[in-house]
This record gives C-alpha cells, sequence and structure tokens, in this order.
C-alpha cells in the first residue's frame, strides 16, 4: 500500500515513472526551505496500472490505438477511440487497495476540507517536453466519494483527444505513459497567476514575468481574463500593464466553482503591491536555482503567503550560446546566412567548426557567430550597415542592441576601417574601387586550380582507413581552407558584389531604374548552381522520347538500385548515361548541404526523380538552353537601353565608361560566388564516402548499431573511437535525444548572452495595407498560385507557380525552372537562392517572417520582387 499513496514530502528520490513530472517536481518544491506547498498525497502510477491491468476492453481499445498509430492518422477514429478508453477508464471500479490508502491519507490531512485533484503523467513537466495542459485538473472537490471519482477523471484523461494526438506528434508509445494523481489541500487566494523567470516574449532569461489575476488561476490558464503583467530584472520592477479584470473564479464552500463578477473598482486596481511582485519574483529566482533551469511556476498568495503549486521546466526557450565567460555578448545565426538553418549532427557541425575562422558558438545544434568584438569596434555602424545591405532584420537586431548603450560599449583600441576614395564626384573610379580587371579567364583559371585539387585528394584518399585516414582529413582540411578563402578567389565575387551594388545605386540616380543589376546578371558564365537546373532539364530530354523509361521511374524510383535496372528497358542506357553523368558532376548536392551527414544526391539519386519527372511533363525539348538564351537576351537588351539613355545626361561618356566597366565586372565574375561552396562540398563527399566506408567496418565488428550513429560524434571524438575501438553507446543515444529536441526548435537571427532573442523589423511605411514585409533581391512583380512547401522532395509544381518556404540552398535549384516567384522567410541580397533568382529573372522577396504560416497552400498572391513585399489576393 504504500507504493499506492505517498506524501508530497515523502517523494524524496522517487522514481519519474512512479509519481509523474508534476508530482516529482512538487515533491521536490515541498522540500525547499521557505517554499509553501499546499499540503497533499500522490496517489502513484501502481494505482493506475492497477486499475486497468485486467480491464480486457481498455486494452483491446489501446492496442487499435496503436495500430491507428502506425498507419496514417485519423483524427476522426483517433476521437472515437480515445473516447470509448476515457468512458472505460471512468466506469471502471477503483482498486480496494487504492481507496482504502486514499481514505487513510484524507483521514489526516482533514476528510470535510475540500482539495484540488490533478493529474501528473510520466510524460509531463520534463526538461525537453513540457506536455502542459494535457490531462485534467479538477479544483474545490470536497469529500472521499467526490474525490475517488475525480481521481477515475484524471487517469481517464490520459487519453483526452490533444494527449492522444501530441503523444503521437512526439512518437511516445501510449502503452508506456502512465498517470499517477496529485490531492492537495485547496488554498483560497485572493490573487493568483502564472510566473515564467524567463520573458516568454522575449526569451530573456534575466528578465522575469508575472501575470497576475483575482480568485483562482483557472480564469487566466482558460483565457477568460486578461492579467496585470509585470516584469522584474534583479529586484527592480521595470515594467507594469494594469488590465481591467472584469470576471473571476472562486471556489464555492459545497465544491466546485463559480464565475463572479468583479466590482467596477477592484477590475482596474493593480492585483499586487510592489512589494509583493519583488518577494515573488525572489522565490521565483530561488526555485530557477534549485531545478537548475528557467520555470514555468504557478503560484497564489493566501493570508499574504505565496503558495507554489507547480513548477515546471520552460520548454520553448532556445538554447544560448556559450560563450565560457559571464560577459555581454550577441551572437548571429550562420543558418540564416548560409539558407539552412535546420539542426545539425555533431559530426557536420565538428566539421563547419573545422572549416572557419570566425569566432563560433554551438547553440541547438545550430551554428552562430560572436559578433561582440565587431559592436564594440568604433567602426560598428558601418559593419551593421555592411550586414544590413544582405539582411535588414539582422540590422535592426544589433541597432536595438546598440540602443542599449552599456550592453557592449565601445573600446577605444579598436580602429575603425579606412573609408574608399573617390574621383569625379558621383562616379567612383573603376580602378580604385574594383583592382580586378574583368577577365574571364581569371575565373577559368580558379575553377581549374580547385577541380585539379578535388581530383587530386580523390586519388590521395584511397586505400587509407582507420585513424590514418582520419589524419589525413585532418590534413586536407588546410587544403579546403586555402582554397575557400584564398583571397584572389574572394576578391572576384567581391568585385562582382560591389560593382552590383554599385549599379544599382548609381543607375537609380541617374535614370530612376530599381535594382537594375539583377536583369543585368541573368544567364552569366560560370554558374555552377544555375547550370545545375538547367542541366536536370537536358536530362529531361534524353528521357523523354522513351515512355518506358518514364513509366519506369514512376513505379521504380524508390528501389534501391533503380540506376541498374533502367540498362534493360529501351533507352534506358541513354537515361542511365544522362542521370550518372548528372550525379558525377553535382550528386555532392543535398539539403542542407553544409552538414556533411546530410543525404547527398548520389547517394539517394530517388531524390531528383520527381523533379525530373515534372521536367519532362512540363517543358519542351531544348527548354534548358532556351530559358538561358532568353535571360541572356533580356540583359543584353537591357544593358543596351542603359547605354543609350546615359550617354543623353551630362557627362554621358564617363558615366557610360564606369557603368560599361560594372556590367562586364558582373557579367563576368558573379557567377563565381556560387562556386566556393561548391568546391567545399565537393571535398565534403569524398571525406563522407571515406568515412562511410570506415563506419560499415565497424558495424560489421559490432562497435556500432548503425553506420550513421557515428553521425551524433564530434570528428575528433570519433577519431579516437576509431583509434581505441571504443565506442560510448550512452552517448551517441543522448545525441540522438539532444538533436531530436534541438530539430523542432526555431532558431533565432539574433540572440544575446542573457537569451533574449531580436527579430528584427522592417522600419518601412510604403507597403499596402496587409502586405507582408520582405528583402526584395530579385525585381519584378509577378502574380500567381503560392505552392507553400517545406520539404523539397516533396514539390509538386507546375509552371508559373510561386514557391513559398523556409529557406533554399542550391539543392533547390532544379525547381526554379518551374516557378516564376520566390518568398522565403530566410535570405539575403547574396544568398544562394537570391543570387539563382536573379539569373533566372524570377521575381523574389526572402526574410518574409513567418510566410509559410501566413500565406495559405494554394492562394493567389503578388510577389514584388523591386520593393519587397507580398500581396495576398
Amino acid at each position: 500500500m504504500e507504493s499506492l499513496v505517498l506524501g508530497l514530502k515523502e517523494m524524496d528520490h522517487e522514481p519519474l515513472l512512479l509519481v509523474g513530472g508534476k508530482g516529482l517536481n512538487l515533491g521536490k518544491l515541498s522540500r525547499m526551505e521557505g517554499i509553501h506547498v499546499p499540503e497533499g498525497f500522490c496517489v502513484t502510477t501502481e494505482g493506475y496500472q492497477q486499475a486497468t491491468r485486467h480491464n480486457e476492453a481498455y486494452h483491446a481499445l489501446l492496442e487499435r490505438l496503436i495500430v491507428l498509430q502506425a498507419k496514417d492518422q485519423d483524427p476522426a477514429q483517433i476521437k472515437d477511440i480515445s473516447r470509448a478508453i476515457r468512458e472505460t477508464i471512468e466506469e471502471s471500479e477503483i482498486p480496494p487497495e487504492v481507496a482504502a490508502a486514499v481514505k487513510q491519507r484524507l483521514s489526516r490531512l482533514g476528510d470535510d476540507q475540500a482539495y484540488a485533484v490533478r493529474s501528473s503523467a510520466t510524460a509531463e513537466d520534463l526538461p525537453h517536453a513540457s506536455f502542459a495542459g494535457l490531462q485534467d485538473t479538477f479544483l474545490n472537490i470536497v469529500g472521499l466519494d467526490a474525490i475517488l471519482e475525480h481521481i477515475r477523471k484524471c487517469w481517464a484523461s490520459l487519453f483526452t483527444d490533444r494527449a492522444v494526438i501530441y503523444r503521437m506528434q512526439q512518437g511516445y508509445d501510449h502503452r508506456q505513459v502512465y498517470l499517477s494523481v496529485i490531492v492537495q489541500q485547496m488554498v483560497v487566494p485572493q490573487v493568483s497567476g502564472i510566473m515564467f523567470t524567463a520573458d516568454p516574449v522575449t526569451n530573456n532569461r534575466k528578465l522575469l514575468s508575472i501575470e497576475a489575476g483575482y480568485g483562482l488561476g483557472e480564469a487566466l490558464v482558460s483565457g477568460m481574463v486578461s492579467a496585470d503583467v509585470y516584469k522584474v530584472r534583479g529586484e527592480n520592477i521595470v515594467e507594469q500593464r494594469i488590465t481591467s479584470k472584469k470576471l473571476a473564479v472562486y471556489a464555492l464552500p459545497e465544491g466546485g466553482t463559480e464565475i463572479r463578477q468583479l466590482d467596477p473598482e477592484q477590475q482596474e486596481a493593480q492585483t499586487l503591491t510592489e512589494p509583493q511582485i519583488v518577494q515573488l519574483a525572489r522565490i521565483g529566482r530561488q526555485i530557477e536555482a534549485n531545478f537548475g533551469a528557467p520555470q514555468d511556476i504557478e503560484w497564489c498568495l493566501a493570508d499574504d503567503i505565496f503558495f507554489i503549486v507547480q513548477s515546471r521546466p520552460v520548454t520553448t526557450l532556445y538554447p544560448i550560446p556559450d560563450s565560457g565567460d559571464s560577459e555581454n555578448r550577441a551572437y548571429i545565426s550562420v543558418g540564416h546566412g548560409q539558407m539552412m538553418t535546420d539542426a545539425m549532427k555533431p559530426l557536420g557541425l565538428s566539421f563547419h567548426l573545422m572549416v572557419t575562422p570566425a569566432p563560433m558558438r554551438v547553440a541547438g545544434s545550430r551554428l552562430f557567430v560572436d559578433v561582440t568584438a565587431y559592436l564594440a569596434s568604433p567602426a560598428r555602424q558601418s559593419i551593421i550597415d555592411t550586414l544590413g545591405k544582405s539582411d535588414p532584420l539582422v540590422k535592426d537586431a544589433l541597432l536595438t542592441i546598440l540602443e542599449r548603450e552599456d550592453f557592449i560599449p565601445v573600446s577605444p583600441e579598436l580602429q575603425p576601417a579606412a573609408s574608399p576614395g573617390t574621383s569625379k564626384p558621383g562616379i567612383p573610379a573603376p580602378q580604385e574601387q574594383d583592382p580586378l580587371k574583368s577577365d574571364p579567364a581569371i575565373v577559368t583559371e580558379l575553377i581549374k586550380n580547385n577541380e585539379a585539387s578535388v581530383g587530386e585528394l580523390k586519388q590521395a584518399i584511397q586505400g587509407k582507413s582507420g585513424a590514418e585516414m582520419f589524419d589525413f582529413i585532418r590534413g586536407d582540411m588546410k587544403e579546403l581552407k586555402r582554397l575557400l578563402f584564398d583571397p584572389h578567389s574572394t576578391a572576384v565575387f567581391m568585385a562582382a558584389m560591389d560593382a552590383s551594388a554599385w549599379l544599382n545605386e548609381h543607375l537609380k540616380e541617374w535614370l530612376g531604374e530599381i535594382n537594375a543589376a539583377d536583369t543585368l546578371s541573368q544567364s552569366v558564365d560560370n554558374n555552377i548552381t544555375s547550370s545545375m537546373g538547367l542541366a536536370l532539364l537536358d536530362v529531361a530530354d534524353v528521357i523523354r522520347p522513351f515512355p518506358q523509361v518514364t513509366d519506369y521511374l514512376q513505379q521504380h524510383v524508390q528501389d534501391g538500385d533503380f540506376l541498374t535496372g533502367l540498362l534493360a528497358i529501351e533507352g534506358g542506357q541513354a537515361a542511365y548515361a544522362a542521370l550518372t553523368e548528372y550525379l558525377g558532376k553535382y550528386g555532392m548536392r543535398c539539403t542542407g548541404e553544409i552538414d556533411i551527414t546530410r543525404t547527398r544526391w548520389s547517394e539517394n539519386p530517388a531524390i531528383l526523380i520527381p523533379m525530373l519527372l515534372s521536367n519532362i511533363r512540363q517543358f519542351a525539348p531544348g527548354a534548358g538552353r532556351q530559358k538561358f538564351q532568353q535571360g541572356l537576351k533580356e540583359a543584353r537588351e537591357k544593358e543596351r537601353e542603359i547605354i543609350e539613355r546615359l550617354q543623353l545626361l551630362q557627362d554621358g561618356d564617363d558615366k557610360v565608361l564606369a557603368t560599361r566597366q560594372r556590367i562586364e565586372l558582373v557579367r563576368h565574375y558573379i557567377g563565381y560566388r556560387e562556386y566556393p561552396k561548391y568546391g567545399m562540398v565537393s571535398r565534403y563527399l569524398v571525406y563522407k564516402q571515406a568515412i562511410m566506408k570506415e563506419a560499415d567496418q565497424l558495424v560489421q565488428a559490432g562497435l556500432v548499431h548503425d553506420s550513421e550513429d557515428i553521425f551524433y560524434l564530434q570528428f575528433e571524438e570519433l577519431y579516437e573511437a576509431v583509434r581505441t575501438g571504443v565506442f560510448d553507446a550512452e552517448l551517441i543515444k543522448r545525441r540522438k535525444d539532444e538533436f531530436k529536441f534541438a530539430d523542432k526548435l526555431t532558431p533565432p537571427r539574433v540572440i544575446t548572452s542573457e537569451g533574449e532573442i531580436l527579430s528584427g523589423r522592417y522600419r518601412r511605411k510604403d507597403l499596402p495595407p496587409g502586405a507582408l514585409a520582405g528583402l526584395p533581391v530579385s525585381t519584378g512583380v509577378i502574380e500567381g498560385r503560392a505552392r507553400v512547401i517545406l520539404n523539397m522532395e516533396e514539390a509538386e509544381l507546375e509552371e508559373g507557380d510561386i514557391l513559398v518556404t523556409s529557406f533554399t540552398d542550391p539543392s533547390w535549384t532544379p525547381l526554379f525552372v518551374s516557378i516564376k516567384g520566390l518568398v522565403t522567410e530566410v535570405g539575403g541580397l547574396m544568398t544562394h537562392g537570391a543570387v539563382i533568382a536573379r539569373e533566372y529573372g524570377l521575381p523574389a522577396v526572402v526574410g518574409v517572417e513567418n510566410a509559410t504560416r501566413r500565406i495559405q497552400d494554394g492562394q493567389r498572391i503578388r510577389v514584388d520582387g523591386s520593393a519587397g513585399f507580398v500581396e495576398l489576393l
């Protein structure tokens, strides 16, 4: 009987599976010095299991639910089965041992008192998943029979529709989740509410937020009334918002609750005094320190005593990058710049950290750059302006930080950068601004050197294994960094970017042209990414004359070795040759390619087949070359028009000369902007192929269960494990759980060392009513059907659609041949999606906050890539 019911203070080291998350936390709270917790006890999960163990109807319904979870989820069936399970539990008898134990505990606390009867599930109030509010709570319950009845109701609430669906989404097995019930003496409060020890709006860990209202907390939790809100930093109340509170929930003497209208004076009154606010904040910080993490705390005030009735971890906060010190810092997301905001596995993170020279930190399985030193520089405004050209939201967020002058003060010893010179007013001298001559041979030589280096790598790594192979990769990283950060290489695409910015600025001033460089940069040479999209159209041309091949691809695309099967079909040999040639040049690409652990196209060519079939269906032969020639024609016509108009202006010859030089720089060099990353992921594929051979041997030796388990080790950890033959299975399991949690997080653009997330905002007043603001990156206006797509492999596009997605990286380029416009949540002027949109002549707006939620799939929209907004039509 002792394991059936436990007093709160008796739950010293009880396991989660016995008392549930809420019970576990209340047990800890009740033993904290100075913290008042209403007395009570816990009916453990043993009671729930006794009540259901021999209930055949319950188990039969549960099995039906498990089968349903394994198949496509049918909401109507889930609802019906869940309701039937609840009814079965509520109609069952409470085991006599449980009833006797409850009666005994009530006799100690007082049979005639009122109690709160609250659910506590084993999958609840956990560090990585709160599962809050999924099970039921019943207030002001009086008498043994009523309490036993509501214990059954709590048990049944384990199968509310919302709880069942949420567990399915989180991957929990219904058979492995149990429920305990907390029975606590009712506190009849004057005031109650919720306290977050980290601000739930900004995520700031040093800003505590209190919500307060009259009566029981149910009015606040249910959304019946607005709460007073107090924000406390240290011992100081930094913000108060007093709301009109017309209603409150109060306990009735005979049991149950009622909603009452408040007196007019009380409706507008402040619920807590300032000393009470500060006292409550101190209690919150004490609880947070005890649990070691920010907390979501339910409290009530009765007879001038604050009672704590629940505390759970705040699971929605984004982790703070760890700098190893207590200084104020600011961090910028790498993923937003790289157009890949997904979580990265440890091996992928460690490879990126080995490559980059920037001051990087990891948080939430993503990378962030520590920009504190830049913000402390006297030249910080020019640095922020430069960042703002690519992403105005980052600029606005950093300006918000600088407005708090004491957060990151200027360091006088850091000197500002020199400003570039000019010759004629308004016409910067080309030889000073652009040190490179416009010579296509420079790009050809850079590409040739990179290809040669990758070829040498493929030869040199052959035959290497074990620790020797890892030593080789570590050494080859020097060559990767030499190529990636070659000053000559950087100068090439920087010259093109500067020239592009120059053209946009001066042609707008002289001719009123908006984003003229967008059209001028269509169909340039040496753009490895845009060529990739057009090349897949060429593959479609090879396959299109052979319907048997098309049928085969539709039917056998999921076969493990579908390429080999092509050889037995008429036209299959040509298709096989075209596909293998394509994969030979582009097979290192994939979604999220900066993470070496992601599946490459050459590892799973089936990823390409839906796009290939779409190209066969939608386009005529020669579409690839036709698209390139059309873009080239538009660029040349634009250049001719601009030159003719400039010649009519004052100083026309000088302006024409400067403009021609910039256009040549753009057309010869801007395509190379895409190549360094291509070179990097080309080496990544070679590294990965060697590492995966090693992983297969580790599986055969029984050292790891699955070859992809190695992805959850950092490079040096994997090297050491291979060298010693010792693998930490628990570490790998823990890393998998951490990654699964991190994968659900949304990374911020900018975050501070206090955990505050600064999203930034567009400071514009020129938007049409209801328009969604973004950054214009490719000029033009287009109307069409929005296709909201989050997974490239699931894209079903028709020509003329407008792609709306979270982000695009180079792997999305084959889709661009089918669309007429682009909208993304992430991106900047020179990120890959923007570059390719300009080259293909697609109007594009990036950086549109929550675009995939605010725009509905199939909705008609207008994209203004010149002004930077999206209208919902």
